[in-house]
């Protein structure tokens, strides 16, 4: 009995059957703690990709609105703080670090021809913008070695880019109707001297020429390798004879005639033999300013004369006046506009050497149209007519955003700017003419329809003397200046650089 007993105590001490299993779950644990953890830094490497995205595009929109008094806000709002554009629910929480978007002037920068913004603009002095953003996300089996969240850091750099590859040929129509005469005491002077001021303000900011020519070299008012070219167009038109008048200093203004009623498909305008009017004051013109980082306008430019920041003999130029005359109607002065920029598209698109450019066009006005019969030069154009299409007396103002969709068309961007448009007007709309078909159709309205989409619409309610309630669904600035300094921010481009550029 009693070997039986030890015999069968010693088979149980040797039996090693089942001491693997403490093992196994030992090592079991750790590697469900390092699946854990691996899964864990996974989700980490992807909220860092979206907190990085969200970085480069704070960075992105702060560098777009670089001269504005909101670029701050702007960055914000498309940065992953709680609430804007880009806040990720997977985060526990989002701040940007302290400081932070910083403009900066860096030299890397102002090497590719780029200078800092001076010290009437806000931000001062910068010409990049760095961002930093940090992000906590919580951890579920990391939990198991005391990791309960890991922050994430993501940094991002952008600049403003003057050193487009794609010129830009510019057509800007300016509304010289005699309601452009009276007093804007929201601007501070005349409505023809505000669109002019702000004219000036986006001049400032295009490029003459390639930052890597330094100094442009011009021939007959166009710079060699010419980037961004301008053409002032007004309505009502004037003589031919008497146009020089708003670019010479002269102080006297041009002669008004008929409104001309150029084709609407037509591939260049160059009045001539019996049309006397013309709506273009300047040619395609690259010499505004004589380096693409030059801080003011050229004195002796023909485009700077007539926006008013022009000098001759000593003597500050006012630039174009408002005389009207005519009443208002411009579709046609549409038409003329897209018929030069088709005609200088094809001019540098044909040199093989040079890129092929953007057209865009630019339109200030109040969007009303009521012209009379007897203000059109129905003799040496088609006859005139009462059908509500092009040329027509009836429907003007639909007649000028079908121009306008005309030159969309074409590949032409639209900036429309409503200058004290009203809800009211457009009286010779009274029929649906195709293809608008909107026959009580408003001044704001046609200058919102004109634009390529919203956020090429932009719109001055505040001008004293109307009750324009008209507001952009698509933009928020309200002053001129303010508006053409947009638009010059939406011509630029940005673009991210490396981290730690100096």
């Amino acid at each position: 009995m009693t070997n039986t007993i030890f015999n069968t105590a010693h088979r149980l001490l040797r039996n090693q059957n089942g001491q693997v299993i403490p093992w196994v779950a030992l090592m079991g644990t750790i590697l469900l703690g390092f699946a854990g953890l691996v899964l864990d830094l996974g989700r980490a490497y992807v909220g860092y990709r979206e907190l990085q995205s969200a970085a480069d595009a704070a960075a992105l929109a702060g560098a777009q609105n670089l001269k504005s008094s909101n670029a701050t806000t702007i960055a914000n709002s498309y940065s992953a703080l709680a609430g804007s554009a880009n806040a990720k629910s997977g985060f526990t929480t989002s701040t940007m670090v302290s400081g932070y978007p910083k403009f900066v002037c860096l030299g890397t920068v102002t090497a590719m021809g780029v200078a800092c913004i001076g010290p009437n603009n806000s931000p001062t002095g910068a010409n990049a913008v760095e961002v930093i953003e940090q992000a906590t996300i919580p951890t579920f089996f990391s939990e198991v070695f005391g990791i309960r969240q890991m922050t994430l850091t993501a940094t991002s750099t952008a600049a403003v880019s003057g050193a487009r590859a794609t010129p830009t040929n510019i057509a800007i129509i300016i509304d010289t109707t005699a309601s452009m005469k009276t007093v804007d005491s929201n601007c501070g002077n005349t409505r023809i001297a505000c669109a002019l001021n702000g004219v000036q303000v986006l001049m400032s900011s295009l490029s003459p020429c390639s930052p890597a020519a330094g100094t442009c070299t011009v021939t007959n008012g166009v710079a060699s390798g010419a980037l961004d070219q301008v053409s002032i167009f007004t309505f009502p038109n004037v003589t031919t004879a008497t146009v020089a008048n708003d670019t010479n200093c002269s102080g006297n203004d041009p002669t008004i005639v008929p409104y001309e009623l150029p084709s609407f498909n037509a591939t260049s305008y160059a009045p001539s033999g019996a049309k006397t009017g013309t709506y273009q004051v300047t040619g395609f013109l690259s010499d505004y300013r004589t380096s693409d980082t030059a801080a003011t306008l050229s004195g002796s430019s023909s485009i700077n004369m007539a926006i008013g920041a022009g000098v001759k003999s000593g003597k500050d130029c006012s630039g174009m006046a408002a005389p009207g005359g005519d009443g208002t109607y411009y579709a046609a002065v549409i038409y003329a506009a897209q018929a030069a920029l088709t005609a200088q598209y094809t001019a540098e698109g044909g040199a093989s050497a040079n890129p092929i450019p953007q057209n865009i066009l630019i339109i200030l006005s109040d969007g009303e149209a009521n012209a009379v019969v007897g203000k059109m030069n129905t003799a040496s154009n088609a006859a005139w007519n009462n059908s509500g299409t092009y040329p027509s007396a009836l429907d003007q103002c639909q007649q000028a955003v079908e121009a306008a969709d005309y030159a969309k068309s074409q590949g032409t961007i639209v900036y429309a700017v409503g200058y004290g448009s009203e809800s009211t007007g457009c009286t010779t709309d009274s029929t649906n003419s195709p293809p608008i078909n909107q026959a009580g159709i408003t001044p704001c309205q046609v200058m919102s329809e004109m634009a390529s989409g919203p956020t090429y619409f932009y719109s001055d309610y505040n001008e004293s003397g109307s009750s324009s309630t008209c507001e952009s669904t698509g933009t928020s600035v309200t002053s001129l200046a303010d508006i053409f300094t947009a638009i010059s921010e939406d011509l630029l481009t940005v673009r991210l650089i490396p981290n730690g550029s100096s």
